[in-house]
Formats: C-alpha cells, sequence, structure tokens
C-alpha cells in the first residue's frame, strides 16, 4: 500500500471520529445537558469542557486539522481526490477548527472563570443564558462542517486510484 494510501486513511479515520464527537454532543449531550436545573448544566459543562483537554481529543482534533492539509497536498495532481481534499481541508479548518478557536474556546474560558458557587440564582441563570444558546449553535455549525469533511474524505477514498480494487 502507497504512504499515500496510508495518510489519506488515517485522515479519514481522525476525521471521522471527531465528526461523530460533534454529532453525538448535537444529538444527544446537549438535549440532556438542556433538561438541567441553571447549576447543574453549568457545573456540568465546566467539568465537560475541562475534561475534553485530554490527548485522545487533541490526537483527533488537532491530527485532523494537519492531516488534511498534509492529505491534500500529497494528493496535488490527482484530481478528483485532490479536490476533494482540499474542499474538505477547508470545511474542517473554517467550519470546525475556526469555528472552534473563535467560538467555544471563549465561551468555554468565560464559563471556566464563573464562580457558580459564588453566585446567586439570577446571576446563575444570566450566565446560562449568556452561555447555553450561543455554545449549542456554535456546535452546530461544527457538527454540519465536520460531517461535510468527512463526506469529502470517503468521496477521496472512493477515488483514490492507490486502493487496492
Amino acid at each position: 500500500m502507497k504512504m499515500t494510501t496510508v495518510f489519506l486513511l488515517i485522515t479519514a479515520v481522525l476525521t471521522a471520529l471527531i465528526a461523530g464527537l460533534f454529532y453525538a454532543y448535537s444529538c444527544s449531550v446537549v438535549l440532556g445537558l438542556g433538561k438541567l436545573s441553571d447549576t447543574e448544566y453549568l457545573k456540568s459543562m465546566q467539568s465537560i469542557n475541562r475534561e475534553i483537554l485530554n490527548p485522545v481529543f487533541f490526537m483527533s482534533f488537532m491530527g485532523t486539522a494537519v492531516l488534511l492539509p498534509v492529505t491534500a497536498f500529497l494528493f496535488r495532481g490527482e484530481q478528483p481526490v485532490f479536490l476533494f481534499l482540499l474542499l474538505a481541508t477547508a470545511a474542517y479548518l473554517i467550519g470546525v477548527f475556526g469555528v472552534t478557536v473563535a467560538g467555544n474556546v471563549p465561551l468555554n474560558d468565560m464559563l471556566d472563570k464563573f464562580d457558580i458557587g459564588g453566585s446567586t440564582a439570577e446571576t446563575v441563570k444570566q450566565m446560562r443564558d449568556r452561555f447555553e444558546n450561543r455554545w449549542n449553535l456554535l456546535n452546530d455549525v461544527r457538527t454540519i462542517f465536520s460531517v461535510i469533511s468527512i463526506a469529502l474524505v470517503i468521496c477521496a477514498c472512493i477515488w483514490n486510484k492507490t486502493l487496492p480494487e
């Protein structure tokens, strides 16, 4: 098997893992958290946001951000695989990585600094109102763009002439 094909397959797996993470959040975790009281919700999100910063998450999240453009570069000149990978890279870097860095991370940082125990019920409600809907919208955007990315990577795999038939 060619090294380019190995890169393509690893890229596909990492892209699928991150798309699955955001999809699972959108269709289950967010819904469950939404049913919690304001204090329970904020405490849960603080905990989740701290725990997700681990090597397994970073491997898929950052690995996809690195491997998509590298793999696209490796397939330059091989149409339509290169085009699929280029589009997947753009979708991921803008709609997933960019939205996370510019949107979700600042919200997570704001929430992390919030002292739930030292706040009134009204202040806790205000924080949830500032956080929840915006964070969920941004997560839905990440979900859509990560699914677009993996669909494009799958197309690249299908049209890749170096895969054994």
